[in-house]
């Protein structure tokens, strides 16, 4: 039975400008048993028309040309129960054959809200997981089923042929248990004779009991005293040292700053995302706490550059400031920093500072035991060895699971060799409660 024929086929509408990207979101959302009720450039779209329509979900052909007409139509797309499921517009322009029909499936399960992302045909394995419990008891035999088989065996008792070529000589007596064998092999001792006792006057005469041992307590003392001489006043009076004294005017404060290792004062959250990377991380940055104490690192690679449009995406659901990281600056603690495909960052005595790299950011240059690396939807493959390198050198490492992740293969590969794993707001949970600030109690905020 297909999903279609379970539960109501959801609403979507589909904004994108006309074009290649558009004509591919279309054909994913007909193949998806969905209701298209409306499809427009969101351009020209007028608010009132996209509210009358009462989607359930909104698809969006990300790109710059629409970043105006996305704030004019932010206060309906923010309105509660409308999900969002955004698209790069290049990326589903150029994605085609076999790729289009997996990005077409698991768009299909967002929707739905199942987890159905195999394709026809294929058959998902049994589940192996152990369950608690106890297993199900056999059921308890029926005496009306087996007393026919009873009377039958009792009416051919007197039947079966006895074994009469055998009788046991008549020494033989019926076995005895091991423990009686072994006492008769045991040598006999003989009982002592019954003496009489001796006189009376030939005992010898008992010692006289020593009296009891009684201390005087009157003269205990908790100090032990000397029993030598005691010595002359002068030269006690040389030998004594004169008491030690504390001078109050040099005292100074110790820089807890400078003493702290320079690892933990760069510590950082680092999240690498790709195709479908917006939508986890919007869920990811929305519930991190505003009190975060680190600064939160953000790499997802974006076909023409636009970090500017991802920076004002973001600083809308995120109760930490976003801003696009720029060489020369300093990573802040509490705020998130969105980084270029040509930004790298270098470990300072101050923290982590941003510079120009061809190369982008290298992971294995970031201080493993105050470094938090997440991979989400669309993570680059070549980050998983690093990623698994700074895990085995202390760092917290995790996986995006789930509802969603559209291409899990870098969080799968993490999480298959004993990461963390959950949905982006579970690695909230997860961060928050490992870095965020400690109230006077010591407890999170």
């Amino acid at each position: 039975m297909s999903v279609s024929e379970t539960q109501v086929a959801p609403a979507v509408a589909l904004l994108a400008r006309p074009g290649a990207a558009r004509e591919r979101l279309r054909e994913a959302l007909s193949h998806a048993d969905v209701q298209l009720v409306l499809e427009d450039d969101p351009n020209t779209l007028e608010a009132r028309v996209l509210q009358e329509a009462r989607p359930q979900f909104v698809v969006i052909a990300l790109e710059a040309a629409i970043e105006d007409a996305l704030e004019r139509l932010e206060a309906v797309l923010s309105a509660p129960g409308l999900t969002l499921v955004f698209d790069e517009a290049e990326l589903a322009a150029r994605r085609d054959g076999w790729e289009a029909q997996r990005w077409g499936r698991h768009l299909a399960a967002k929707l739905h809200g199942h987890q159905q992302v195999l394709p026809p045909g294929a058959e998902e394995e049994p589940s192996l997981q152990l369950e608690p419990g106890h297993p199900a008891p056999l059921p308890a035999p029926q005496e009306e089923a087996l007393q026919p088989h009873l009377d039958q065996a009792l009416s051919w008792a007197g039947e079966v042929p006895a074994d009469s070529l055998y009788s046991p000589p008549s020494q033989l007596h019926e076995p005895i248990a091991l423990e009686q064998a072994l006492a008769a092999l045991q040598p006999v001792v003989p009982e002592p004779l019954d003496l009489p006792s001796p006189p009376q006057a030939l005992a010898e005469p008992a010692a006289p009991a020593e009296p009891p041992i009684s201390f005087d307590h009157t003269a205990w003392s908790l100090v032990e005293e000397s029993i030598e001489a005691p010595a002359p006043a002068e030269v006690v009076a040389t030998v004594a040292a004169p008491q030690p004294s504390f001078d109050t005017d040099h005292l100074s404060l110790v820089d807890l700053d400078a003493a702290a290792p320079a690892g933990a004062r760069a510590a950082s959250l680092l999240v690498l995302a790709g195709i479908g990377g917006p939508d986890a991380l919007r869920r990811l940055l929305g519930a991190l706490p505003a009190s975060l104490s680190v600064p939160v690192l953000v790499h997802m690679r974006l076909d023409g550059g636009r970090y500017g449009n991802l920076v004002k995406q973001m600083a809308r659901v995120s109760p930490l400031p976003v801003q696009l990281a720029e060489a020369g600056q300093r990573a802040i603690p509490g705020e998130v920093h969105v980084l270029a495909d040509d930004i790298g960052v270098r470990t300072a005595p101050d923290g982590l500072h941003f510079l120009s790299d061809a190369n982008g950011i290298a992971i294995a240059g970031l201080p493993a035991e105050h470094t938090a690396l997440v991979l989400l939807s669309g993570a680059d493959l070549a980050h998983v060895g690093p990623a698994l390198d700074l895990a085995a050198a202390g760092a917290w490492v995790a996986g995006q699971v789930g509802e969603g992740c559209y291409d899990p293969a870098a969080a799968t590969a993490v999480v298959a060799a004993g990461m963390v794993a959950g949905e982006p707001q579970e690695l909230a949970q997860a961060i928050a409660a490992r870095w965020g600030e400690q109230d006077d109690n010591g407890e999170a905020p």
